[in-house]
């Protein structure tokens, strides 16, 4: 498969240029090592190697005595790129040392954050690390097939660049076995095996929904504090995103309190979930606005202004799908699998609008080919057309 440039690049760029270093994270196989290839780096470390991996272990400040040893002869400040940080997270005393007197400039690449803020050593880097997040594809960065296909087989460059639906599907099926279930269990020392693997089905049954960790907790046969710190770890682990609700309003008292946790690719959901290749049209539509919330997130940490994605739900009234809070201003959207959009589709939109004085337009998504008005301020949108939002 050729090269798909990614739309990070030019921001790790921008901030290499101006001599900050960068703390790059994002799950596994989402193509952190072959995009860094494209960067001209002086050293490159790979902490998934055992043998290297004990080598820093056993004295990490080994690494200042390399960077010394190799800025000699370079004649300038070296970039000196590490793979899977969090695999030796006492390697940073010796990265701060570094970057506070000027002897390199860092890539470091991680896949989770729990050792890291287990051990506080994230406290070292603030201020001195531009932290970037790498993601599976966004919509933009490739020609999507159809959006069936992307609702099945997610968005992995390392799975898209498979075309055998059954090689596919065998990579998922190993993705979930061999990181989910072994790697991400046995960093988290998780010790119910058996209650982590069934609450990990559930994760994927439940992507989207609102969470219920009681609920869980008698499903699965754990307490709910154990089903709160199972979905801490799909977070910290870069598994599962958390949106939570918007809960303030001046006339409506039961709004959702409950946050929405997905599972970061749809391809990994459906797999966790133990879900085959023919999913119903109703299943479809819900699954489509999962996506749509994992691309308003990607979208959101490429945006230049601070953006988060919400939603918003009366448990005795309407609901939104997605809201971008965008500092001053929220954007409602609804999402739809149609290609035929009808004002009706649009009427929870018009209460959010009427209810928030900082939302002055909204958006139905849907898989219209064409833009769509659908009321005052309010407009249909393709999938295909999400960038545009932002």
């Amino acid at each position: 498969m050729e090269y798909i440039q990614r739309a990070i690049q030019d921001t790790i760029q921008h901030h290499l240029n101006r001599g900050k270093s960068i703390l790059l994270f994002g799950p596994r196989q989402t193509g952190k090592s072959t995009m860094l290839n494209h960067f001209p780096t002086d050293k490159s470390i790979t902490l998934v190697k055992a043998g290297t991996r004990q080598r820093y272990e056993k004295d990490p400040s080994i690494l200042e005595r390399e960077i010394t040893a190799l800025k000699e002869p370079l004649k300038k400040i070296p970039l000196v790129m590490i793979d899977e940080i969090q695999k030796v997270p006492t390697i940073l005393d010796s990265i701060q040392y570094c970057i506070d007197h000027n002897e390199a400039q860092f890539i470091l690449t991680g896949s989770s954050a729990r050792k890291l803020k287990r051990s506080g050593v994230l406290n070292l880097l603030p201020g001195r690390v531009i932290n970037l997040r790498l993601d599976p594809f966004t919509q933009s960065e490739l020609s999507v097939p159809s959006i069936e296909e992307i609702l099945l087989y997610g968005s992995l460059p390392g799975i898209l660049q498979v075309n055998d639906p059954n090689d596919r599907e065998a990579d998922l099926q190993s993705y979930v076995e061999t990181y989910l279930e072994e790697e991400v269990r046995s960093e988290a020392m998780v010790r119910n095996i058996g209650g982590f693997l069934r609450f990990i089905e559930y994760a994927g049954l439940e992507s989207g929904k609102i969470s219920n960790f009681h609920k869980l907790s008698q499903e699965i046969g754990v307490n709910h504090t154990t089903i709160a710190s199972y979905f801490e770890i799909l977070e910290d682990c870069l598994i599962a995103e958390r949106i939570d609700p918007i809960t303030q309003s001046t006339t409506r008292k039961k709004l959702t309190k409950a946050s929405r946790y997905l599972i970061f690719d749809m391809g990994v959901r459906r797999l966790c979930a133990g879900e085959g290749t023919k999913l119903g049209k109703t299943h479809l539509g819900e699954l489509f606005e999962q996506y749509i919330g994992l691309e308003l997130i990607r979208y959101s940490r490429q945006s230049r202004s601070k953006t988060n994605v919400r939603f918003w739900r009366d448990p005795e009234g309407p609901e939104v799908d997605w809201v971008l809070d965008k500092e001053k201003e929220l954007i409602p959207i609804e999402v739809k699998w149609t290609d035929t959009p009808k004002e009706r589709d649009a009427k929870h939109i018009k209460t959010f609008l009427d209810e928030y004085k900082n939302a002055t337009h909204g958006y139905v998504v849907c898989q219209t080919p064409n833009p769509v008005a659908l009321a005052n301020n309010i407009k249909a949108i393709s999938w295909k057309d999400l960038a545009a939002i932002f």
